[in-house]
């Protein structure tokens, strides 16, 4: 929708191109919202709403939902979760895990109290129901 007549110089067009590319960008940046089932994750803004309810989380409960979220149905090992939501995982008890797990179910039992989207499997650890 730009048009520059004969003779021009390379810097114009070349602020033209930015200003053009700028002005698409505004329009065509997608939604930091993603759907996974009844979640919806705003990672920029750090929120987690399950059935259009937005839940109260901590650091490490909003990090362990999210990385149960990002693969549903992935079964992940307390020392994957360790790993991948604490950054010293070392100094951190496994039962950490469980205890964030409770509290998650906990939260999420006051919303929708006849669903569980969080799986245990015993001996192996937790996943998040295929949504």
């Amino acid at each position: 929708d730009d048009y520059v007549a004969k003779p021009f110089s390379p810097r114009e067009v070349c602020a033209r191109v930015r200003t053009l590319l700028r002005r698409v960008k505004k329009f065509s940046s997608p939604s930091p919202v993603i759907r996974i089932g009844h979640f919806e994750l705003n990672e920029p803004a750090a929120q987690i709403s399950w059935f259009d309810t937005p839940l109260t989380l901590t650091r490490y409960e909003f990090l362990l939902l999210k990385t149960l979220l990002k693969s549903p149905g992935r079964v992940w090992s307390r020392q994957q979760l360790m790993d991948s939501v604490w950054e010293d995982a070392q100094d951190t008890y496994d039962r950490t895990v469980d205890t964030h797990i409770k509290t998650l179910r906990a939260k999420l039992r006051a919303i929708n109290p006849d669903l569980s989207p969080i799986n245990t499997h015993r001996g192996m650890g937790y996943s998040l129901r295929g949504l």
